[in-house]
């Protein structure tokens, strides 16, 4: 390997296949069974692991004796490769070929940028039940560069704050999302531009119900493109689907607050994408119906229920560290215990099931519901909270239509309105009446006037729409 190469390996920073250490430890035994366990990987000594910055590092030959022995030690018995490139060591470990490998009795896996300890049953159930690693790795001779996303590419490496001279293809391989120099499915499932087409399960499938049991469906939505899109689509899908509370300090001045943890269940959607089974014939799917809120993935928990928040096995490693990397997932088994301080924080009930399938379902506390659109329109209600009154947003229950006639109707009796006599009126958010005036502007039936805190609205006179 050259220097220059190593350099940019560095530049990548530490991942899933990637580790630095700014001189032999303790550590070096575990990194090297995580690796084994995992896809393999490279440690590079030398580098500060908090800054990226090469300090340097000579292995003597005690230093390289010292860590063959830790190798030859582990259980089964295993080799890697030591070369020293000018003031930096690289350790190269390999895929281990007889899964599961232990280091002083320990089990190891790869983490994102850390190798964690695993208890022998959960290790030997991962390889042996699972076959998790082989899928994110196995390439798709189907897949066309065409359909590659560029965009999505270069969003992922602005986000990531990686180094913009190092070329695509080096990163793709760094991220360990080449196999044998073709996109593997990790790849293709982060960058397709239609991952429906490779991969037809591997979106998330939106469905809104008017009835509790789930029986009439009245709105779905299936998003198809790359990993971040769907995210960030079903997320928005979601939320707009929910309802509103509108905490008013004054006729002026209000904030809302969304009925369920907006951060909980984005959480519960990424925890659902990246912990799937993708050999499972089926999507992630996300059910909203007037009492609950379920997210649900394909595949069983590779632990007892009982640990679960306690402890993270990963089946989709690869997509994990691209996740992590990313900074929208924290260290290993947090998003349980996320979801859970989240929903008690907002005095919301979260429940999990497990089976075939793994469910993450949000209790939602209001009964009049996004879909119950053949209910008569009940008064909300307002709670004294610390001075402010808390008023529940039913904004399903009025459909734009009755909302833009009414604000006609009453122009045509007083001349003026204000967004806030909507607000009132329909007990929905400013977002949503400032889109019902905009439509209206747009359709030249009325107009905007006033300015800064004092803005009105008035019928468009036929002068005006000349």
């Amino acid at each position: 390997m050259e220097y220059s190469e190593l350099l940019d390996i560095i530049k990548t920073g530490e991942g899933y296949t990637i580790e630095f250490k700014e001189s032999i430890n303790s550590s070096i035994g575990k990194d090297i069974c995580a690796f084994a366990n995992a896809s393999g990987g490279k440690i590079i000594i030398g580098v500060e692991d908090r800054t990226n910055k090469v300090i340097g590092c000579h292995l003597t030959n005690s230093d390289r004796s010292k860590v063959q022995d830790i190798a030859r030690n582990m259980n089964p018995p295993f080799n890697v490769q030591i070369e020293q490139i000018k003031n930096l060591a690289i350790i190269f470990s390999a895929e281990g070929k007889n899964k599961p490998y232990t280091v002083n009795g320990h089990f190891y896996l790869r983490y994102g940028a850390n190798s964690q300890q695993l208890n022998r049953d959960e290790i030997r159930e991962l390889f042996q039940k699972e076959n998790l690693i082989s899928f994110e790795r196995q390439t798709n001779l189907n897949f066309k560069e065409k359909d590659f996303s560029n965009a999505a590419f270069n969003n992922f490496r602005k986000n990531t704050n990686l180094d913009k001279t190092l070329p695509k293809q080096h990163i793709l391989s760094n991220l360990n999302l080449l196999t044998n120099n073709k996109l593997n499915t990790a790849g293709i499932l982060f960058f397709s531009k239609n991952i429906k087409y490779y991969y037809p399960t591997a979106i998330i499938s939106c469905f809104l119900y008017s009835d509790k049991e789930q029986t009439e469906i009245i709105d779905s939505k299936e998003f198809t493109g790359y990993f971040i899109s769907n995210l960030n689509n079903a997320y928005k899908y979601l939320l707009s689907k929910l309802n509103t509370a509108i905490i008013i300090k004054n006729e002026l001045k209000h904030k809302t607050k969304l009925e369920l943890p907006k951060e909980a269940l984005r959480e519960a959607i990424i925890n659902a994408m990246i912990h799937r089974d993708y050999n499972i014939n089926s999507s992630v799917q996300i059910n909203i119906s007037p009492h609950k809120v379920e997210i649900i993935n394909p595949g069983r928990l590779l632990f007892p229920k009982e640990e679960l928040g306690k402890r993270s096995v990963l089946r989709n490693p690869i997509l994990v560290d691209l996740i992590h990397r990313l900074g929208l997932v924290e260290k290993a088994g947090s998003g349980i215990k996320r979801m859970q301080k989240l929903a008690k924080e907002d005095n919301v009930t979260v429940e999990f099931k497990t089976g075939m399938f793994f469910e993450v379902i949000f209790h939602r506390k209001i009964e009049n519901r996004a879909g119950n659109r053949s209910k008569t329109e009940a008064k909300p209600k307002q709670i004294g909270h610390n001075s402010d009154t808390i008023r529940t947003q039913f904004g399903h229950n009025s459909d734009t239509k009755t909302r833009q006639r009414w604000i006609l109707d009453c122009l045509e009796q007083k001349g003026t309105i204000k967004s806030v006599e909507i607000i009132n009126r329909f007990h929905i958010v400013k977002d949503t009446a400032s889109r019902d005036l905009k439509h209206l502007i747009e359709e030249d039936q009325i107009i905007r006037k006033g300015g800064g805190n004092n803005v009105w609205y008035e019928l468009k006179s036929e002068e005006e729409k000349l």
